[in-house]
């Protein structure tokens, strides 16, 4: 049998300027590479449709490159990736709900994102369709056994979060199944970018995943540049990353005292919520924004950092690396709370590869991709940090990645002022003009791998645009980590996860 990088070689193929690959393939060709992701080969990076074809983005880890698939569709349908890799699922469902593509024999037609509120049936499709009378109720799987009861948690929470619905089967007070319902905070954001000129269409991105603004700024403003075949000034570029690991901080903070408050250790909180703070006020001194929202633009970046600026991040870096220390101690000390982290939630290596899961819960069991080494871009590829990578894949584990990246990021912080050069925050304006252009780009957030994928059209609008989170494919395996571990460990093993439902639902 072919090998993926065999089958994908053989496929009709051109390598841009920033190194993926591209290939139109007949259903045949995207049959075998679907068959070759079941078998392991490979990582299923996205899968998203436009009214007239799909496209499936795909790492081969053996040569370090991300591919591109078309499959055109003019009869409406195509193989079904979901059948022979589960990861592909949940994906080939929206497809269906948002351009009315059929996925062929796929083994979980029922709908994703519809939820039978919207004013159209797939409302992206060339022909979008009257939504039907009633849709009936969402089917559940069954689970069989004696003495097994459903609890429903959701979609509105004690708490001001998003809306999630979680339906859990239990026996006494073990979990049996999980089973979630997201689609709630469903925006159309794709929808929304189709047509769009570059400034609205940045303005949308920022606004997938409010706490990953930044990761999503950049990930479209490379995407774009890809597309027009341009480079950003490298002050712009540095200031990026400056703000990306300015973002990993604030958020890393808040998940570390989260996680410890779910298991009731609220000090724990108080302090990381500090630094979490002292984070969020110094970005808005320094870049005029608490969250550093549409701060990147394609071309460049829209605030610089004054001379005078530099010392605020350094006084911010001595307070954390003089404060968090302690609080990683009385975290080590705590006999209680390690009790509730330690071996709850448990992620199997094996499933966190299958599902390409990204960040620190693919890192805490054991997959060490990080997009800014394993796909290094500027300025990452000059800078010096590590991949953490822990085998337990546990609620400790996933705490103990973001507690050394928390260390990583003040050192890149640190390289990064050292290293800021002089000169412009963005390209002539002129070199943003209307061009036509496919380009794609991977920026790693908080939570792990952002994929954004653009097209733009003659008249320098977008033609089409897909941003995948994360959390599509970590989603899934929170369902799988809750199993056999009590009822009452779900807001550990959740918050260990923190997925975002906005950033999902798109």
């Amino acid at each position: 049998m072919a090998t993926l990088t065999e089958i994908l070689s053989a496929a009709t193929s051109g390598e841009t300027p920033r190194g993926w690959r591209r290939a139109v393939v007949d259903a045949e060709g995207w049959s075998r590479v679907a068959a070759a992701l079941g078998a392991g080969e490979g990582t299923l990076m996205g899968l998203w449709g436009e009214p007239a074809a799909v496209f499936m983005a795909v790492l081969d880890e053996s040569e370090s490159a991300v591919w591109i698939l078309s499959l055109n569709c003019p009869e409406g349908s195509f193989p079904s990736v979901g059948r022979v890799h589960a990861p592909a699922q949940r994906l080939e469902r929206t497809i269906r709900d948002l351009f009315g593509l059929q996925p062929v024999d796929a083994p979980d037609r029922r709908p994703w994102l519809d939820h039978g509120r919207w004013e159209l049936a797939q409302p992206l499709a060339a022909a979008p369709q009257a939504p039907a009378a009633e849709m009936p109720p969402y089917a559940f799987l069954a689970a069989e056994g004696p003495n097994l009861h459903r609890i429903p948690v959701g979609p509105v929470h004690a708490g001001i979060i998003e809306p999630g619905h979680f339906r859990f089967t239990v026996n006494g007070e073990a979990v049996v199944r999980l089973e979630e319902r997201l689609g709630y905070v469903h925006k159309g954001i794709e929808g929304l970018m189709t047509g769009a000129g570059l400034e609205r269409a940045a303005r949308l991105a920022a606004r997938v995943s409010g706490d990953s603004t930044v990761a999503y700024s950049f990930a479209f403003a490379r995407a774009v540049e890809a597309a027009l075949g341009i480079e950003a000034p490298t002050r712009a570029v540095w200031l990026r990353a400056l703000m990306a690991e300015l973002e990993r901080l604030a958020n890393h903070f808040g998940d570390i005292g989260a996680i410890a408050n779910d298991a009731s250790f609220s000090l724990m909180l108080a302090h990381c919520s500090v630094l979490r703070e002292r984070v969020l006020r110094v970005a808005e001194t320094c870049f005029g924004h608490r969250l550093m929202m549409d701060r990147i633009q394609p071309g460049g970046v829209t605030h610089d950092l004054q001379a005078d600026h530099q010392g605020v991040i350094r006084g911010l870096i001595d307070e954390a690396r003089r404060r968090f220390p302690h609080l990683v101690e009385l975290y080590e000390q705590t006999a209680s709370l390690k009790d509730r982290t330690v071996g709850t939630g448990h992620l199997n290596p094996a499933l966190a590869r299958r599902f390409g899961a990204g960040g620190f819960v693919g890192r805490a069991s054991g997959r060490g991709f990080d997009c800014r080494r394993s796909l290094a871009y500027a300025p990452y590829d000059e800078l010096l940090f590590g991949a953490p990578i822990v085998h337990r894949g546990d609620v400790n584990a996933r705490l103990w990645v973001r507690v050394v990246e928390v260390g990583q990021s003040l050192g890149l912080i640190d390289q990064i002022l050292d290293g800021l050069p002089e000169g412009a925050l963005t390209v002539d304006s002129n070199r943003l003009s209307a061009a036509a252009g496919e380009g794609l780009a991977l920026v790693e957030g908080f939570r792990g791998d952002i994929l954004v994928w653009v097209r733009l059209g003659e008249d320098g609008t977008v033609e089409r645009c897909h941003l995948r989170d994360p959390s599509w494919f970590q989603w899934p395996l929170l369902e799988a980590v809750i199993d056999n571990n009590i009822i009452a460990d779900f807001p550990l093993c959740n918050k260990s996860f923190n997925c975002s439902y906005s950033g999902h639902d798109l």
